[in-house]
C-alpha cells in the first residue's frame, strides 16, 4: 500500500527536524511519498535535510494559505491510497503509525469483498513544551481522545485519511481560518465514513509553553479566532448548521454575558450595571478556585472573550477567498 504524507508548515520550521526524523524512522521500509507545504509566502528559514522521498511546495501566493488550503495542496501532490496529515510541530509515535497502517491495509482489503466505511484514524496526542533549553510535558491528552479504541467525530493535528473518503467529501474547506478539521469530520460522517481513534499514544505535539497571553494575540493576528464564525456563516441553510452552532455554545454564552452589560445599563442605569458586574466577578472567582490560579482563570476568561469576538468577526466577514483551484485540492 502506497502512503502519501503531507506536512503543512506555517512558520513552524524550528520543529521540522524532530517531525521529519520521527516520520522517517516510523515509515522505514514502507512505500511512501512526502510533501512539505510552506504556507507562508516568502519564508526564509532554512529547512532540515530531506530525503529523496520528499518534495517541497512553495505556493506563489500573496497571503498565507489557510490550514485547509495547505493540506489540500499537499493532498493533490502526494499520491497514495491513504494520506497521513502531520502538522509541522508533531512527533509521531512509530507504534501508532504501525497500527494505523495495518488497520488501513485491512480496511482496503475488505473493500474487495464488502462495503467498508473506515474513513480515517487518529489517536491520543500528548502536549510537550520547549521552554528555553528545557523540554517538559503539558496536557497528557490534548484532545481528550482517551486511551481506548472508539469512534470519533473528527480528526485533527495528526490524521490518516483514506483518499477516496476525502475525494468524496470534498477535502478540506480552504475558506476557513480554523475549524477545518471539525467541519471536514461532519461532512465525512454525512457521507457514511467512520472516523476512529485507537491506542497507543499517537504523537507528541510540541510548542512554546502554554497557556500564554501572547498566544491569544497570535491567534487573533493570524485569524485562527475567526474560524468559528466563518463556519457558521458558510453552513447557514445547511443541515449541519446546528452541529456547528452547538459546538460554539460557550462562545455564545460569553457574548451573552458581555452583551448584557450595556443592556443592564440601558434598563437600570449604574445600579443595574453594578449588579451585572457581579456575574463576571463570580465566574472569575469560580475559575480561580477550579484552576487554583488567578492568572489561569484570567487567561481562560480572556480566551473565551477573544474567541467570542472572533466568532462575530468571522461570521460578518465570511470565509476567506481561495487563491486558486489548488486550494480545493484539484488542478483545475
Amino acid at each position: 500500500m502506497t502512503l502519501g504524507v503531507v506536512i503543512p508548515c506555517y512558520r513552524q520550521e524550528r520543529f521540522l527536524p524532530r517531525t521529519i526524523a520521527a516520520l522517517e524512522a516510523a515509515l522505514e521500509g514502507r512505500d511512501w511519498r512526502g510533501v512539505l507545504v510552506l504556507s507562508a509566502p516568502g519564508g526564509s528559514t532554512a529547512l532540515p535535510g530531506l530525503s529523496a522521498r520528499w518534495s517541497v511546495l512553495r505556493p506563489d501566493v500573496s497571503r498565507p494559505l489557510t490550514p485547509g488550503a495547505a493540506r489540500n495542496r499537499g493532498f493533490a501532490a502526494c499520491g497514495g491510497a491513504w494520506v497521513l496529515f502531520v502538522d509541522a510541530d508533531v512527533e509521531v509515535n512509530a507504534a501508532w503509525i504501525a497500527r494505523a497502517l495495518d488497520e488501513a491495509a485491512r480496511a482496503s482489503a475488505r473493500d474487495s469483498a464488502s462495503a467498508n466505511t473506515d474513513g480515517g484514524y487518529w489517536g491520543r496526542l500528548e502536549e510537550w513544551f520547549v521552554d528555553g533549553g528545557a523540554e517538559r510535558p503539558g496536557v497528557r491528552d490534548l484532545y481528550r481522545v482517551g486511551d481506548g479504541d472508539r469512534e470519533s467525530g473528527y480528526l485533527a493535528t495528526l490524521a490518516l485519511y483514506r483518499r477516496e473518503a476525502l475525494e468524496r467529501a470534498g477535502a478540506y474547506d480552504p475558506r476557513l481560518n480554523s475549524e477545518e478539521d471539525f467541519e471536514l469530520g461532519v461532512r465525512l460522517r454525512a457521507h457514511g465514513f467512520a472516523l476512529r481513534a485507537f491506542a497507543p499514544m499517537a504523537a507528541k505535539h510540541w510548542s512554546a509553553p502554554r497557556p500564554s497571553f501572547s498566544e491569544i494575540g497570535r491567534r487573533w493576528a493570524t485569524g485562527l479566532c475567526f474560524g468559528q464564525g466563518q463556519v457558521l456563516r458558510l453552513s447557514l441553510g445547511r443541515t449541519d448548521f446546528g452541529t456547528h452552532a452547538a459546538r460554539q455554545g460557550h462562545y455564545f454564552a460569553t457574548l451573552a454575558l458581555w452583551g448584557a452589560a450595556p443592556l443592564a445599563f440601558a434598563l437600570g442605569g449604574p445600579l443595574a450595571l453594578a449588579a451585572w458586574a457581579l456575574a463576571p466577578l463570580a465566574l472569575f472567582a469560580l475559575m480561580t478556585l477550579r484552576k487554583r490560579s488567578a492568572r489561569l482563570a484570567l487567561h481562560s476568561l480572556l480566551t473565551w472573550t477573544v474567541n467570542a469576538a472572533g466568532l462575530v468577526v468571522g461570521f460578518v466577514q465570511g470565509g476567506r477567498a481561495p487563491q486558486g483551484a489548488l486550494d480545493w485540492g484539484r488542478a483545475s
